[in-house]
């Protein structure tokens, strides 16, 4: 296993915000080596009964995994996530149960960056561990 460093939520991007998200989802993450030009890249492993494959974890930029990921959240959009400034910011509510709930709040370039900073921010907290080689 890698090292893992300290990083504040708010601060995550990229790979590193991949890393992030698929661990507050509870996903078996592994990471691959710069290759063919590509810098360090995150990968969830899925496991079925009969099948195992493991697919690239990119869910601040590819709506088809950050996308379900919001609407999981709330299905209902009473709360979450509340989208502010045009997109750049958003707030996620993670029930604890027994009626408590704690708040997340992230911002970033759009809509769906903003929304899995406050979904870890929310999961994990403000600062997080992830791999070294995606912070470089």
């Amino acid at each position: 296993m890698t090292d893992l460093i300290e990083v504040k939520t708010a601060d995550l991007v990229g790979e590193a915000l991949g890393w992030a998200v698929g661990k507050a989802e509870g996903l078996n993450l592994e990471l691959v080596q710069p290759q063919y030009g590509n810098p360090w890249r995150v990968f969830a492993r899925y496991q079925g009964q009969a099948i195992e494959h493991t697919k690239r974890y990119n869910p601040w930029e590819d709506w088809a995994l950050g996308g379900p990921l919001i609407e999981r959240i709330d299905p209902e959009e009473r709360r979450v996530p509340k989208v502010l400034g045009g997109g750049r910011g958003a707030e996620v509510w993670i029930d604890l149960g027994d009626g408590d709930a704690r708040a997340g709040f992230g911002s970033g370039e759009n809509r769906l960056i903003a929304a899995t900073r406050a979904y870890v921010a929310a999961k994990l907290g403000d600062t997080v561990q992830v791999p070294k080689e995606l912070c470089a």
